[in-house]
């Protein structure tokens, strides 16, 4: 299996800006952000997870809609500006470290999000045709169980496995984000086999 980066004759200046760019971009908060506009503290309420998911039970749908707009942002964002660094190559290291910097942001004392919404922007510019397939299958998984993290969770396991099958170059980087989704997502795996996992109402 032919590994995606090449990385020949592009400068470790190039490189390194890609990195340092990429995980200055993930370290943006919205959902921290939004809560201090609101005087209120996200990582002290609900789950206390800076995520879309805890935003919408304690902020409401504008604020949840801005952050997970924003969230998706930064990996589309991150991949366009490494694209323009040094090819697709250093695109890929941005993307990958504002995926990193969403999760263990610096200036949040390294405590982020689950790094779903970024990854999923991150995904779909790398690669449109990964992306909408496990975009598409994981809002179908939400809408069923009605439970977010289930979606998250099923979408994290088909990425590598749609990686293998559309281009097996991008199997090794789907399948190390994968894994770090899965971890990140222990404790609602947790819940969704006993069944405690909380949902989430559409219609509201």
């Amino acid at each position: 299996m032919e590994w995606y980066f090449s990385l020949d004759g592009i400068s470790i200046y190039r490189i390194v800006f890609a990195v340092v760019l990429g995980y200055a971009i993930g370290n943006v908060s919205p959902a921290i952000i939004i809560g201090k506009i609101k005087n209120v503290d996200i990582r002290q309420q609900g789950s206390g997870n800076p995520g879309t998911t805890n935003v919408l039970r304690v902020l409401g749908k504008k604020a949840a809609a801005i952050t997970l707009a924003i969230d998706v942002l930064k990996g589309v964002v991150a991949v366009l500006a490494g694209n323009l660094i040094g090819g697709t190559a250093t695109g890929m290291i941005a993307g990958i470290f504002a995926f990193a910097g969403h999760i263990w942001p610096a200036v949040f004392a390294f405590k982020g999000g689950k790094g779903v919404a970024t990854g999923i922007g991150l995904i779909l510019t790398v690669n449109p045709e990964i992306g909408i397939i496990v975009l598409v299958t994981a809002l179908i998984i939400m809408a069923l169980t009605k439970t977010v993290s289930a979606g998250s969770v099923f979408g994290a396991v088909i990425f590598p496995i749609t990686a293998y099958f559309v281009d097996s170059r991008y199997l090794l980087w789907a399948s190390v984000t994968a894994v770090i989704v899965l971890v990140r997502h222990k404790d609602n795996i947790k819940r969704l086999i006993k069944g405690t996992e909380s949902k989430i109402s559409f219609k509201k």
